[in-house]
């Protein structure tokens, strides 16, 4: 129990650091592959709303497992198409940081939303996470390794988020959901630090 409780603090601790806070300066050197499998986990706020909906999706369970990550990394997919083209879509940095708040309040709050409705949810903030990376490829063939290692690294996290709800739900009736719920509010605390802009 004691080291539950430990892990769990390092974990929160970690995902709540703000050195690494939001990463769409516009300087991001995007140059292949290795650089599109590091970015993502260079931005607290694309770590946690990752994160989040891999948890999300496990305290959903069936369909919802598979379904909302891949939501969240088609869509992600079709804005990184349109950043890439040049258009940006208003206001994708609260976009994105709203993300991190309303997915920690979902999970905090365990909401039991139809496998649809939390893809759908899912699939809206994909947008602007993939509307302000596609914008930082370059256009050229190392755009193509930059995305395919940017997806890579954000379906690996979506994998730690399962793998976090799963460890959580395995614990103690009790202490299990108050970690996964604990989590989820911390998030939504650092999101709106990030709506503030003091994180």
């Amino acid at each position: 129990m004691q080291s539950l409780y430990k892990h769990s603090g390092t974990l929160a601790a970690a995902f709540l650091a703000p050195s690494a806070a939001l990463a769409h300066s516009g300087t991001v050197h995007a140059t292949g592959f290795a650089s599109g499998l590091s970015h993502p986990i260079s931005g607290l706020d694309h770590v946690l709303a990752m994160v989040l909906a891999g948890v999300l999706a496990c305290q959903l369970g069936g369909r919802a497992l598979w379904a909302v990550p891949a939501a969240f990394l088609s869509v992600m997919t079709l804005g990184g198409a349109v950043g890439a083209a040049g258009l940006q879509l208003p206001f994708v940095e609260i976009g994105i940081a709203l993300s991190v708040v309303v997915l920690g309040a979902i999970v905090a709050l365990k909401v039991k939303a139809p496998v649809a409705v939390a893809a759908g949810v899912v699939g809206l903030f994909a947008l602007f996470h993939g509307t302000a990376h596609g914008a930082e490829m370059p256009e050229t063939a190392a755009g193509l390794g930059y995305a395919a290692g940017f997806l890579l690294s954000t379906a690996l996290l979506h994998l730690a988020g399962l793998g976090l709800g799963a460890a959580t739900g395995a614990a103690d009736r009790r202490v299990g959901p108050l970690l996964t719920r604990s989590a989820g509010a911390m998030a939504t605390i650092a999101g709106l630090g990030m709506l503030a802009g003091t994180i």
